[in-house]
């Protein structure tokens, strides 16, 4: 079986699904053979235990094209990829894309890039008749007509998909995909281990702020300066006004690409009140959080590890996907757009948050059982693609002498 995706190069919520279905076939398929293609195989592979293979050929993939060279070797790896990429699939009973956002546009991407590499797999699945399962996938429209078309073309050419939420599938109908057979259950983190809750009899707990490396979706290329510097503004005054309050902070990322987010806060508020933590993955993300009085998130992934471990949050909203968990849990009125970061207002949220604190606690507690039911659901319904336990590879009956 093999497992596709961005995984192991640095954000943690790939990661996390990642794990969620690596756990769920090794309970399932005990003994199966389980490795991946992905942008990280170094990672993977020390972390989780399984084979793992460079999704690209040409190592200056996510390198600016600046020189002749790279430009001739990005032209050519795609050419390669295509190669690569099948005859991985070829050995393969069954590819499973594990979650994450891998339909959506609500961040940059280029054409070539995700987009390109899915629908291979895909078209390969198709070709060799290996089946791809999009499992608990996110998915959004885009403005991109290349976008919208691979994205269009990997949907339909994959043997199953099911998404996070309603809205993932509206996205990917709206794109021309027949998808009356297609099932919506929820986000695969649900199903991770929690850690236990913090000791409410103790000290007051700090304020988790998840930020993010924000400068728009795929098309707001045009105003990723000016909306990364108003957000970056925004959540700074908010954090300096949390610390002249005397509240401890704690300032978290869900990606690498968010650490000089948390250096330039830290830089600008200069007060020992505000701290950064070192997270490597969602199981760190529930540590920090579960200790947390609240919580304050941009990322998809920190709001659901908020959420799974009960603390009350508040969405600071780049897409639609946040808004709707956040209503899925019942905490739709907690949101503020990322793109009109109002520290004042956020402020004030906050405050309205915690004053609601054990209400919501409340409502996390009785949402969470049904989210976590509904991915155990998904990954039954996954039970069916899977090779029987003990039966012969079938790649090994396609495999050329």
């Amino acid at each position: 079986m093999g497992l596709f995706g961005l995984f192991g190069s640095g954000n943690v919520g790939n990661d996390g699904s990642l794990v969620a279905v690596l756990d769920h076939l090794r309970a399932a398929r005990p003994g199966a053979e389980v490795d991946a293609l992905c942008g990280g195989p170094e990672t993977v592979t020390a972390r989780y235990g399984i084979p793992a293979a460079r999704l690209h050929w040409f190592r200056g993939e996510y390198r600016t094209a600046a020189r002749p060279g790279d430009l001739a070797g990005k032209a050519v790896g795609k050419l390669v990829d295509a190669f690569r990429i099948a005859a991985w699939v070829r050995r393969h009973d069954v590819v499973i894309v594990p979650g994450t956002g891998i339909l959506e546009s609500t961040l940059p991407l280029r054409p070539w890039g995700m987009p390109y590499s899915l629908f291979l797999v895909c078209a390969a699945g198709r070709l060799l008749r290996t089946p791809v399962a999009l499992v608990g996938v996110g998915a959004s429209g885009t403005g991109s007509r290349p976008v919208r078309a691979l994205t269009r073309w990997a949907a339909r050419l994959a043997a199953y998909r099911s998404y996070r939420d309603t809205l993932s599938r509206d996205a990917i109908r709206a794109m021309g995909v027949d998808t009356r057979r297609d099932e919506v259950y929820a986000d695969l983190a649900f199903t991770l281990a929690t850690p236990p809750p913090g000791d409410s009899s103790g000290p007051p707990g700090p304020v988790c702020v998840g930020v993010m490396d924000f400068g728009g979706s795929n098309d707001e290329r045009d105003r990723a300066d000016e909306l990364r510097r108003r957000y970056l503004d925004g959540m700074t005054r908010f954090v300096r006004a949390l610390a002249a309050e005397g509240r401890p902070v704690r300032l978290l990322t869900g990606d690498d690409v968010d650490r000089p987010v948390t250096e330039a806060i830290l830089e600008a508020v200069d007060s020992p009140m505000v701290t950064a933590a070192a997270t490597a993955s969602l199981g760190d993300l529930m540590k920090e959080m579960a200790v947390a009085d609240t919580v304050v998130a941009t990322r998809y992934h920190n709001l659901v590890c908020a959420l799974k471990v009960g603390t009350p949050a508040l969405a600071v909203s780049y897409a639609a996907k946040s808004d709707r968990l956040m209503a899925d849990m019942g905490l739709g009125e907690h949101c503020h757009p990322a793109r009109e970061i109002d520290a004042d207002r956020l402020l004030e949220q906050f405050h309205a948050l915690e004053r609601n604190r054990a209400a919501v606690r409340r409502t996390l507690a009785e949402r969470n059982p049904v989210l976590a039911g509904r991915v155990r659901r998904q990954f039954e319904a996954l039970n069916a693609l899977l090779p029987a336990s003990g039966a012969a590879p079938d790649h090994a009956r396609r495999e050329t002498p």
